[in-house]
């Protein structure tokens, strides 16, 4: 009965298809192009492949998204040795306006895209090619391993095995398809910093995690449902407070891998070692009930929820991260959908349709001043401008002396979080930076002494 009074209100919803988020919330740029890092190089270099969505069209059922896949902060490098590359991948996505449940046997994720981020980028899910054969007592799939044959029993995990390949914000490319296996957000924000990647290549992710707001919707399932960041209201009917949003699995109790968590016995994998630790493979975890706490979430790491885009309720999934803000299997969506899986990659649109245009104004942007945070104060060299949220409208940075001189300007572009005044070349004294979205502004003071 529940499970219908959601239905009929998303129907009641999804009536007016410009309030729509698989409509509107998608980040759409045509004159902002990428960077890239290598190897080496701590200057970021330009790709000239326009960032975020190009083109947003809609029918009466379907979205069709227009993207490169390229973020408007900066990739790379891959210190794993990956020689690949970001580049454009000239897709249109298409995602179902109304999703719905899968009342029979459930999908699961697969490799490759899984869904895609609202700057474009794509999704995958926990898997990186690799598995166990059991036949050679060996890897295989994967870059330098045999191909797998059947279906493996125990795949590895991405996050932990290839953490070492990861860029700043948490992503790397298959090919050339620049993707996120998981929350995100760059490394050096999470509260235990497990990668120091960016203390070489700085750079950020889509969004910052705010402890203190529900998270940004930050992209959709390849079934349609949205996903949020990490944290959310305690309660599933919007009250509570803000809480963090918590994955429903945890790691088995086993030191031998010979049967699953529901107790079926498969071809066995490594013992649990140093080599191969506990996490290694998905199938190291199992999910657990947690009645009465509505914080945890379901098998396919979602549930049903009042959100600011969806005052009616709709299932979400959640990118999911620990108490110190590290990814936390299955990540975003997985091991298996909760709906039906519609959205595809396609050749063309063959269908009529009305093309999005994004608005200009910057209204639905408010800066949020408590969340935004200008250092170090006192500066001597650098002064960083950090956004605690998702950034939706291209801001405006300005640094002032005390006598309302311009001195430098920058900007924070849609899908970025952070920018920089390098002021090795000001003199000591007071100055202001201003952000401006187009519509109000918020200046701080800071300090610049050498």
């Amino acid at each position: 009965m529940k499970k219908l009074f959601f239905c009929l209100l998303l129907t009641h919803f999804f009536v007016t298809a410009q309030t729509n988020p698989a409509i509107t919330k998608w980040l759409q740029n045509t004159s902002v192009t990428g960077t890239y890092y290598v190897s080496g190089n701590s200057t970021p270099i330009s790709n000239g492949i326009l960032v975020n969505c190009q083109q947003v069209r809609y029918s009466t059922n379907w979205a069709y998204v227009n993207t490169t896949g390229i973020p408007a902060y900066a990739v790379g490098p891959y210190l794993d040795g990956n020689p690949s590359q970001a580049g454009n991948q000239n897709a249109i996505f298409k995602f179902p306006l109304n999703p719905t449940q899968n009342t029979g046997t459930a999908t699961a994720t697969s490799g490759g895209n899984i869904g895609v981020f609202i700057n474009g980028v794509a999704m995958f899910d926990f898997r990186d090619g690799a598995a166990w054969n059991s036949t050679t007592n060996a890897l295989c799939g994967g870059p330098g391993n045999p191909t797998c044959t059947g279906t493996p029993a125990w795949n590895r995990d991405a996050i932990l095995y290839e953490k070492a390949g990861f860029d700043c914000s948490k992503g790397h490319p298959a090919g050339t398809n620049y993707h996120h296996h998981q929350n995100p957000s760059a490394f050096d924000l999470d509260l235990t910093v497990i990668s120091n990647i960016c203390n070489l290549y700085d750079a950020d992710g889509l969004y910052t995690i705010n402890t203190s707001q529900h998270s940004p919707l930050i992209g959709f399932a390849y079934d349609g449902f949205p996903i949020y960041g990490a944290y959310g209201y305690t309660n599933t009917n919007g009250t509570g407070g803000i809480t963090r949003i918590k994955s429903g699995y945890q790691l088995r109790n086993i030191t031998v891998r010979t049967h699953y968590s529901d107790g079926t016995n498969v071809s066995d994998g490594p013992a649990v070692s140093a080599s191969y630790p506990l996490g290694y493979f998905r199938e190291d975890y199992e999910w657990v009930s947690h009645p009465g706490d509505a914080s945890y979430l379901d098998e396919h790491n979602g549930r049903f929820c009042i959100t600011p885009e969806y005052p009616a309720g709709i299932y979400c999934y959640f990118a999911t991260v620990d108490a110190n803000h590290n990814s936390a299997y299955p990540y975003l969506v997985g091991p298996t959908y909760y709906g039906n899986k519609t959205a595809v990659k396609v050749a063309s649109v063959s269908e009529t349709t009305t093309t999005y245009s994004s608005p200009l104004s910057t209204a639905e942007f408010s800066l949020n001043d408590d969340a935004i945070k200008v250092f170090p104060n006192p500066a001597s060299d650098l002064i960083a401008i950090q956004m605690g949220d998702l950034v939706t409208a291209n801001l405006q940075v300005e640094l002032y002396d005390v006598t309302g001189r311009l001195v430098k300007s920058t900007r924070i572009n849609s899908g970025q979080t952070i920018t920089y005044f390098d002021v090795q070349d000001v003199y000591n004294g007071t100055y202001f930076v201003k952000i401006f979205n187009g519509k109000n502004s918020i200046s701080r003071t800071i300090i610049i002494k050498k």
